[in-house]
């Protein structure tokens, strides 16, 4: 099983991880912000990640870090 971690305060909440998830489990958090004012990056369901990494390729603050 894969395990994917974000780095939620260097997260801007830009999203571009949200649509490159064959899953569609990577989404924005509505409930937490971070110290700089943005919604973080998470997954919704981690027993569904497949750990393709194509999150961790795109995000361009290298926010995400993906283990399987």
């Amino acid at each position: 099983m894969a395990k994917v971690t974000f780095n939620e305060e260097l997260c801007k909440g830009c999203g571009l991880c949200t649509t490159v998830c064959p899953k569609k489990i990577v989404v924005l958090s509505k409930d937490k912000i971070n110290s700089k004012g943005y919604h973080p990056a998470t997954v919704t369901d981690m027993d569904q990640c497949i750990g393709c990494a194509f999150c961790a390729t795109i995000c361009p603050d290298v926010v995400i870090k993906v283990e399987k």
